[in-house]
């Protein structure tokens, strides 16, 4: 790869320790096990924070990937989402284990996670700019395998530096859940390290500049102009609806493995922690193994073979009350979790047509979010309703078949 595209994977690795460390396996487990009255109440409250953020995603990714596509602002958008991203999950730091402090982490986690997801917008909006479009596939997929690792090291040393030591190297209370606290400063600092190459390599394209305000009336009529256009681009259309069922799936798949791990088979802190470097370790494998291969086997097989294979294995997972067989069949998800999500990153890239890619991109995160606050309130509902955290976790299911049954009918055209 040239020195853009490294560049650019490398904020992978940057910003992977937010959704790994926080919203998947240690913030949302604390919050589940420390701070809501019991896991339940804790997946419940979660899934309807993970609601009210994706109606906000779904609103700003839109008209802030058209405003960079106007704008040329790519570059200073992503270094902004990125900051807030930073400077939210380390103030995750002063949510004591109480269940007054319920909103406090809660608005945190979710302004935190409304920065990240319209930051990769912007991020995703630059892979045609760094590479050729016969190694897209490749590409995204080493960069999304890279994302794997940067995730597992950073969990790596939440592990070793922070939540293991007994007593703490730092002078951390444990008795206040300040060991597991401190990881949410670790993620803020570890963003702010690693972001700065493709902020530094990966320059804006080249074209005029509009005025803020006729950027933003530029990209509110063209963000109109893309949606009212879909219906005549059946194929960019099924596309888009495909992925906002299996990335719904996705998303609460992320946002609930360790809420569900911790309560349904009684995993500690450091048994979770364990648990997310391997499911990395697994990801990661996957993610760079099947990019690459993805060019040759196609970004939309890529994606069908992946979700396909989660829904068995997923199935297989929520059936089984084997501690052990829970560890192999998790594995065995791992390995599909990358392909699905890098080569749908392909996949539009491939379809976007040339000059509008960032827009594109809003609409892609859009597809990905507007619905967004189905899963968690399903699973949500679900869990409330039964009272199981397993049949919760079915809903999950039901978003990546139906996706996969959607997607199946897209012929990936650019246009």
């Amino acid at each position: 790869m040239n020195r853009k595209a490294i560049a650019w994977a490398t904020f992978d690795w940057a910003n992977s320790a937010f959704p790994t460390v926080v919203s998947t396996f240690v913030i949302a487990a604390y919050f589940s096990q420390g701070i809501a009255p019991d896991p339940a109440t804790g997946q419940a409250q979660w899934g309807w924070m993970q609601t009210i953020t994706a109606v906000c995603i779904a609103l700003l990714s839109p008209i802030l990937g058209a405003l960079a596509d106007n704008g040329g602002r790519r570059r200073a958008m992503l270094a902004a989402c990125t900051l807030v991203t930073a400077i939210f999950t380390a103030l995750v730091w002063f949510a004591k284990p109480d269940p007054s402090w319920t909103l406090y982490a809660l608005a945190c986690v979710c302004l935190a996670t409304i920065a990240f997801e319209v930051g990769t917008v912007f991020y995703n909006a630059m892979l045609p700019e760094v590479t050729t479009s016969e190694h897209l596939g490749r590409v995204s997929g080493l960069a999304w395998g890279l994302g794997y690792a940067g995730g597992l090291a950073c969990l790596g040393l939440a592990l070793v530096l922070l939540i293991q030591p007994n007593p703490s190297w730092f002078g951390l209370d444990r008795g206040a859940s300040e060991h597991v606290r401190a990881t949410a400063l670790l993620v803020g600092l570890w963003t702010v390290v690693f972001a700065w190459p493709v902020l530094l390599f990966v320059p804006d394209p080249p074209g005029a500049r509009l005025p803020v305000g006729q950027a933003v009336a530029a990209c509110i009529a063209e963000t109109k102009r893309l949606l009212r256009g879909l219906p005549a681009r059946p194929d960019m259309l099924r596309f888009l609806v495909a992925r906002l069922f299996y990335t719904d799936g996705l998303n609460t798949l992320f946002a609930f493995g360790a809420i569900y791990a911790a309560g349904a088979h009684g995993m500690g802190m450091e048994q979770i922690l364990l648990f997310g470097i391997a499911l990395n370790v697994t990801a990661g494998l996957g993610a760079a193994g099947f990019g690459l291969v993805e060019d040759r086997l196609g970004s939309k097989r890529t994606v069908m073979v992946a979700l396909v294979s989660m829904i068995v294995l997923g199935a297989a997972l929520l059936l089984t009350s084997s501690v052990t067989w829970f560890w192999v069949l998790a594995m065995g998800l791992g390995i599909f979790m990358g392909p699905a999500q890098a080569a749908s990153r392909t996949l539009m890239a491939q379809m976007a047509p040339e000059g509008q890619c960032a827009s594109h991109f809003g609409l892609f995160a859009l597809s990905g979010r507007i619905t967004g606050f189905l899963g968690p309130a399903v699973l949500a509902a679900a869990t409330a309703i039964s009272g199981s955290q397993a049949i919760g976790m079915s809903t999950v299911l039901v978003f990546l078949g139906l996706g996969a049954g959607i997607l199946a009918t897209v012929r990936p055209v650019r246009g």
